[in-house]
């Protein structure tokens, strides 16, 4: 009895000039050819140029130099942890923590909630919506400077607008440069007209993902506007709202011209933000480089704490699927 054997068919040699399966002429990122990344590099080697003069250069500086008495004129010398403690032994530099902890607190959920409250009234049918919201972010295009001399105009005790009404009226003239409460109030309130337009944007993108049928799913159930707003519509903005908060919490411990132009940090120090406590402190009448650079590194390292915070978020997102 005989068997017969079928032969396995010959395996097929490659075509010349074909890319092997695990050649470095194959597609995809794992057989990217050395050319292929080289191009790559190129393409962002001007990014990376800038990032490393103009961000990473000036941040190990600063680092740098907080560790040593730097001024303009006489060489410098290594001090350590000088800086350090004396910034920790200052009373000014706690009142300007303080100052900026309270700027934080007063602009970051005020100016969240009108841009939320104004993105929920745009994204109805009101007439000359698209105008209205022109108007609300025209303030984020617009320089920082001229935010700060707009607000100067407005809150100036002797020729200031406000001012100028309330006397039209028969009102007292009120402090807003020389009371400490008052002057913050002016701050906080140009800031807030600066960011409500960003927030009204993100929410409005945000609000186009919320799905119509659960709006009226809730309607049917005798959900009011109000109810679906509160208990429908803000839940389901909660990615955006986090993202607003980081962005606003690093933006106030930024904040400097607005400050600067205003208030220049007064009456005293009521007014004085870090940043603003940095620059006077490295390019003020005492030129003191390293306290200056040290004042900075502390405000890196608060807002890389906030950072942080962001990106352990996205991550631990990432690993629920993306469920909030």
């Amino acid at each position: 009895m005989s068997t017969s054997t079928q032969a396995a068919p010959a395996a097929t040699p490659p075509t010349a000039g074909a890319p092997l399966p695990n050649g470095p002429g194959r597609t995809g990122p794992a057989g990217r050819s050395w050319r292929e990344s080289l191009v790559g590099y190129a393409f962002v080697s001007p990014n990376l140029v800038l990032l490393v003069l103009f961000l990473f250069v000036p941040l190990v500086s600063a680092i740098l130099m907080s560790f040593q008495d730097v001024s303009s004129f006489g060489p410098s010398s290594w001090v350590g942890t000088d800086n350090y403690r004396r910034l920790l032994s200052e009373d000014v530099f706690w009142r300007t923590l303080t100052n900026t902890l309270v700027f934080t607190l007063a602009t970051v959920p005020t100016s969240i909630a009108i841009g939320l409250v104004l993105a929920v009234l745009l994204d109805t049918a009101v007439p000359a919506r698209t105008v209205l919201r022109t108007i609300i972010f025209v303030p984020i295009v617009i320089s920082g400077l001229v935010v700060a001399l707009i607000g100067l105009l407005m809150f100036d005790e002797g020729v200031g607008m406000l001012n100028g009404m309330l006397a039209a009226v028969g009102i007292d003239d009120v402090r807003w440069q020389t009371d400490g409460t008052l002057a913050m109030v002016s701050v906080v309130v140009m800031t807030v007209w600066t960011r409500v337009g960003f927030a009204m944007v993100i929410y409005l993108a945000a609000l186009q993902d919320v799905p119509r049928e659960i709006h009226e799913a809730a309607q049917v159930d005798g959900a009011g506007a109000v109810q679906r707003f509160w208990w429908v519509t803000v839940p389901m903005l909660s990615a955006p709202t986090f993202f607003l908060v980081v962005m606003n919490i690093i933006w106030s411990f930024q904040v400097f011209d607005i400050v600067y132009v205003m208030t220049g940090g007064g009456p005293g120090n009521d007014t004085e933000m870090l940043v603003t406590y940095a620059y006077d402190q490295g390019f003020g009448p005492t030129r003191d480089f390293g306290y200056g650079s040290t004042i900075g590194v502390v405000i890196f390292l608060l807002t890389l704490v906030v950072v942080v915070l962001r990106l352990h978020r996205e991550r631990r997102e990432a690993r629920s699927g993306g469920v909030r």
